[in-house]
């Protein structure tokens, strides 16, 4: 079968989102094998409607990776005019964003059913959340990174290393620890106090000698 263009989130109808979040919705309350009769029954769509967007199963379920991974954003901010500040909050913006989206039941039902199909011959969709998940995000935010070392705000040697690391400060252990079942429940509140203290200390690490970071949050 030929493949259609896979649709962009900002180039998602409203009906396509609706398409992809109940392919979450059923992946948060069944797991296992998602067909699409069931994805076309939940969406109150048909069949032929779903190929026609997304191609084939595949396709689907990397629209569905995608449209989770695009909850995830950078703050804004003008390249030219980059400061200790504007860094601070993008970053702070996107750990936030970060940290919610992979704590959600949707993110620990994808992550949880691309593990389950990894040793059974069904691995592609680890591929699928690898490339349009954490490589997709990485992409968003290595931009930030290198816009503050250009302002002369941040340091590093490799643009990879110094996203991992931030990606290690914001997300610790919590991540394993829900996909273990641990009920692990962080309110919106505790996730912007944790964002805020991983790029506190992300700068700490990785500021110039005259970044300081404004934003000091408590030691809890």
């Amino acid at each position: 079968m030929t493949m259609p263009a896979e649709p962009h989130e900002e180039t998602l109808t409203a009906r396509q989102q609706a398409v992809l979040d109940a392919v979450l919705a059923l992946m948060v309350e069944q797991g296992g094998e998602l067909t699409m009769n069931a994805v076309a029954r939940r969406a109150s769509c048909s069949k032929e409607s779903l190929y026609k967007w997304f191609g084939d199963r595949d396709g689907l379920l990397t629209a569905t990776v995608r449209w989770q991974a695009s909850k995830v954003r950078a703050g804004n901010y003008d390249r030219t005019r980059l400061d200790a500040t504007a860094l601070h909050d993008s970053l702070t913006r996107f750990a936030s964003n970060w940290l919610g989206v992979i704590s959600s039941p949707t993110s620990i039902a994808l992550n949880r059913f691309a593990i389950a199909r990894a040793d059974t011959g069904g691995g592609k969709l680890g591929a699928i959340m690898l490339a349009n998940g954490r490589f997709a995000i990485g992409d968003r935010l290595k931009p930030v990174l290198d816009a503050g070392r250009e302002a002369g705000l941040i340091d590093f040697d490799d643009t990879e290393t110094a996203f991992r690391s931030f990606i290690g400060l914001v997300g610790r252990d919590v991540q394993i620890r829900l996909l273990l079942g641990d009920r692990l429940a962080l309110t919106q509140a505790e996730i912007a106090r944790d964002a805020a203290r991983a790029t506190d200390q992300f700068l700490t690490l990785y500021g110039t000698a005259t970044t300081v970071p404004e934003h000091h949050t408590a030691n809890a």
